[in-house]
């Protein structure tokens, strides 16, 4: 029977009330209405779900949508319904009670629904498999297809399973649609659905509009977050966080300084997430905390700001979450707090996952840590990884191109790495190769006796920092390339032989240094470097004379980074003080914190300081819920070794907890374990130490108690101290 010939455009007038097609749109909806299978490779905001959703509505029979997010199909099947009189879409999943799937069924077998969308796990159930089999399915399209690939950033294992329960239903033509695939993971989805042959759709990655930028994370990343927000006021913004702790804390801070926000996580009820999507979407709520659940096929077009909290698990996910800003071609701005700590968590959460996981995982990681910490266009970063060729030397719209380092030059330092390269039979990742070419003996080097080799160690006069951009640089101009099949291993390009033949000028830029310790923004140290003087000498003077009417160590009334906070923020407030670091609920019901709080205002008012609204961020009480359990524990008189083992910490960080506690100015009494484990001399011995000292610095303790006494036990002393003496 000849297929009949539609004209898409009046079609697409009809049903979405556009006057064209966006890209490759036309093209495909054609390819789908031939029968042919389809790959499709669209990024966020290219209209990747009018593909299907067009040749669905021409198409005799019902098109089934495979789709991870019951969210996602809420959202979609509501837009479809509003376009037509009849039953044209529905979804089939568990939110949907036995009438409602009666329903379903009944609207599929009398012809009524075009679109169907399930979920992998509600397709691969028995009785829906021969429902379906008595369907008329005009043709299978996976959304998010991405998820079927253990390279892709979310890969789910039930979405293998879907190409046997297609030949189990009856075949149709299939479509894979997802906005973000490598090349390895574009090969892996079609063998997977067995498409190899499936004509390839792709469009540009680069979204010129959106601006990346990644910040260095600090003690401060909330504060930034706050004045961020507060400079772009009323507009909407998504903040995605890895924990879905971190989602409802962030979300109460950001309540707390009046910004119209609310947690989004999938442990959240079904109908508190549908409550918040719709608000966000009707711009009830500003901005939306997140884990990455939040934002898949949520078509809101003008999100003007995605910042990620977390650096996110591979460059993938990053990409597709950005994406979600200016999908209507606006501002879209892309901020990523950056450090490597974070990155070291992510790779412990690996543990105890199958070793090729592991070894996957950990390769995406290090593809988020190059682009988090290059110095080069991290427009054309992310097009190379997506395999695409950015060519402009300067993109004028990320935190890199308008900043530019200087260039060095590097010819010598590439001539090394590729010879060693090619010494190693191109059967190494760049980690092995940069250890070999500064000359470092590891496990990996000694195994394969490459210490041997003349070429160990020939790069050992230049920095090692200096290794990993000339790796990622040379990739970028196209003299290395990462093999596909074996992901990471370094191999050299035509590009790269001819290079070491006849040298030419290779320029490139050092990586960005994020500092483990980096204590304070770019921005904070301003604030760090405007504290005030005078007012900080006043305070410590109206600390001294706290400290002799108690008869207590200074450090016991405020320590030193309370006060130089307090001469940086001015606080004038109880509540306000709430804020500085070290002083908690405890401190603040002490008689003398007014007296603090009173010097402050007044030095203001006299010296006509003008307190930035934006330093006097107000926290939200840590409703930690571990800090609770010590607490009642230690009220229970529980051993603390005991409770270090039942909340899963090291006997020092449960030392480091307890600190924060007493510090903060909450009273606790740990005789009854002191008793137990320690002498009473040496108990009384570190008491007095910290009664005559100045400081309570633990280094000290150490060097003058360190004979006789542990570290554990001076900090035992220093927490009974501390809590007797402070509060």
């Amino acid at each position: 029977m000849a297929k009949k010939k539609h004209n898409l455009s009046e079609a697409l007038k009809k049903y979405f009330g556009f006057d064209k097609f966006k890209g490759d749109q036309e093209a495909i909806v054609q390819n789908v209405l031939d029968g042919k299978d389809t790959f499709v490779l669209m990024p966020t905001g290219g209209g990747k779900s009018l593909c299907y959703q067009l040749p669905s509505l021409l198409m005799e029979g019902t098109a089934i949508v495979i789709s991870p997010l019951i969210a996602l199909m809420k959202n979609q099947v509501d837009v479809i319904s509003s376009m037509s009189e009849e039953g044209t879409a529905h979804y089939l999943n568990s939110s949907l009670n036995k009438a409602a799937i009666d329903q379903v069924k009944s609207d599929i077998m009398e012809g009524k629904t075009k679109l169907l969308y399930v979920a992998p796990e509600s397709l691969t159930k028995d009785e829906n498999v021969e429902f379906l089999k008595r369907a008329k399915i005009s043709f299978y399209a996976i959304d998010e297809a991405h998820c079927i690939s253990e390279w892709g950033h979310d890969f789910r294992p039930e979405y293998r399973r879907i190409r046997p329960i297609i030949n189990e239903i009856g075949v149709a033509p299939v479509i894979a649609l997802t906005a973000t695939a490598t090349d390895k993971v574009r090969t892996d989805i079609k063998k997977s659905l067995g498409i190899m042959d499936a004509t390839e759709f792709k469009s540009s990655f680069n979204r010129p509009n959106l601006y990346y930028e990644v910040r260095p994370k600090t003690i401060d990343v909330d504060k930034d977050i706050i004045r961020f927000i507060k400079q772009h006021p009323g507009k909407s913004g998504i903040i995605y966080c890895l924990s879905r702790k971190k989602v409802e804390e962030l979300a109460e801070i950001l309540k707390a300084n009046d910004i119209k926000a609310a947690p989004y996580h999938a442990g959240l009820e079904s109908a508190l997430r549908s409550e918040t999507q719709d608000a966000f979407l009707m711009e009830e709520i500003d901005v939306i905390v997140a884990t990455i659940a939040f934002g898949m096929g949520i078509d809101k077009p003008d999100v003007r700001f995605v910042i990620h909290y977390d650096i996110p698990k591979s460059l993938e996910g990053y990409y597709q979450e950005t994406g979600r800003a200016g999908r209507d071609g606006g501002e879209g701005l892309c901020i990523t707090f950056y450090a490597r700590k974070d990155l070291q968590k992510l790779d412990k959460f690996m543990e105890g996952k199958p070793v090729a996981e592991q070894d996957i995982g950990r390769q995406l990681l290090a593809e988020t840590a190059a682009y988090a910490e290059t110095s080069v266009c991290r427009r054309k970063m992310l097009l190379h990884y997506f395999g695409e060729e950015y060519t402009q030397s300067n993109c004028h719209n990320c935190d890199n191109c308008l900043h530019p380092k200087t260039e060095l030059e590097a010819k010598d330092l590439l001539v090394i790495v590729l010879q060693a390269v090619l010494a190693l039979k191109e059967n190494f990742r760049s980690d092995h190769v940069i250890d070999f070419v500064i000359g470092r003996e590891t496990e990996e080097i000694l195994s394969h006796k490459h210490q041997n080799h003349e070429l160990f160690g020939a790069g050992e006069k230049y920095e090692r920092k200096l290794w990993n951009p000339v790796i990622r640089q040379a990739i970028l101009a196209g003299y290395l390339k990462k093999d596909v099949e074996n992901y990471g291993l370094l191999k050299l390009t035509s590009a790269g032989k001819k290079f070491l033949k006849k040298p030419t000028s290779f320029m490139i830029v050092e990586d960005h240094e994020f500092n483990e310790d980096y204590e304070t923004s770019p921005e904070h140290e301003a604030t760090i470097s405007a504290l005030d003087q005078t007012l900080s000498a006043m305070l410590k003077d109206l600390r001294k004379k706290v400290s002799r009417k108690l008869e207590r160590p200074p450090y016991v009334i405020f320590q030193d980074v309370s006060i130089e906070q307090m001469a940086t923020d001015f606080p004038v407030t109880l509540d306000e003080l709430k804020n500085i670091q070290g002083v908690g609920e405890g401190k603040v019901k002490q008689p003398y914190a007014k007296e603090f709080v009173d010097l402050i205002k007044r030095y203001c008012e006299e010296n006509e300081i003008e307190r930035q609204a934006d330093m006097r961020v107000r926290t939200v009480a840590k409703k930690s819920i571990l800090k609770v359990k010590i607490i009642q524990a230690i009220d229970r008189q529980i051993a603390l070794d005991d409770i270090a083992t039942a909340q899963g910490l090291d006997f020092d960080e449960l030392l480091d907890e307890v600190e924060a506690i007493v510090y903060s100015g909450t009273k606790l009494n740990i005789d009854y374990f002191l008793d137990e484990v320690m002498d009473e001399d040496h108990v009384d011995d570190i008491y007095d130490y910290f009664a005559d000292s100045d400081t309570d610095s633990l280094e000290d303790a150490i060097k003058e108690l360190g004979a006789e006494c542990s570290e554990d036990e001076i900090r035992l002393v220093r927490i009974k101290f501390i809590s007797e003496m402070a509060n």
